[in-house]
């Protein structure tokens, strides 16, 4: 699986990225993360490619995702022409409003700020972690529950509300992808 997450830098975005590489090496997959962010960072752009599979990994660099996570409205014009046909788009609808012009991939609008913000303020990435696991079906929940402990291990106190999130998200999205 190729994936691409994108938004602004304060978002997660990179968290995102590495939560979804910890979940596979929970899964026994080889995974790949590679980061790429401008110098300014927290209100900046910022995006994370991410690879896993049960086959070695040759290079970290995607052209064509799978999968893309834009999280605002620079992301989903940058990548959205680059995701493989059959592929997938979800944005946070919260900030983008713009719908893919693409009839050949699968497309989700989730408003992940406001539902994750219900449960934990600082918790959309996580969320959206969750929404991708309907999509991914060979990460589990276990698995990434797993990686957000290992991620939040010298923060305990936050490991609940976001395994909430995450559950949450997965709920949500299971509601959409049938």
């Amino acid at each position: 699986m190729k994936i691409i997450i994108s938004g602004f830098g304060g978002q997660g975005v990179l968290s995102l990225g590495k939560f979804i590489s910890y979940s596979a090496i929970e899964e026994n997959l080889n995974t790949s993360w590679l980061p790429s962010y401008g110098p300014e960072m927290r209100g900046g752009t910022a995006n994370c490619s991410v690879i896993y599979s049960a086959e070695e990994i040759a290079a970290p660099v995607i052209d064509k995702p799978d999968v893309l996570i834009a999280f605002n409205e620079p992301s989903l014009a940058k990548f959205e022409n680059s995701v493989v046909p059959g592929g997938v788009i979800i944005i946070n609808s919260d900030i983008v409003h713009t719908k893919t012009t693409r009839k050949d991939v699968k497309f989700y609008e989730i408003p992940v700020d406001t539902l994750a913000s219900a449960i934990n303020k600082r918790g959309a990435n996580v969320y959206m972690l969750g929404a991708l696991l309907p999509i991914f079906k060979d990460i589990t929940v276990e698995a990434a529950t797993k990686a957000i402990e290992h991620v939040f291990e010298s923060k305990p106190k936050v490991i609940p509300a976001n395994i909430e999130c995450l559950k949450a998200g997965c709920e949500y999205m299971t509601k959409l992808v049938k």
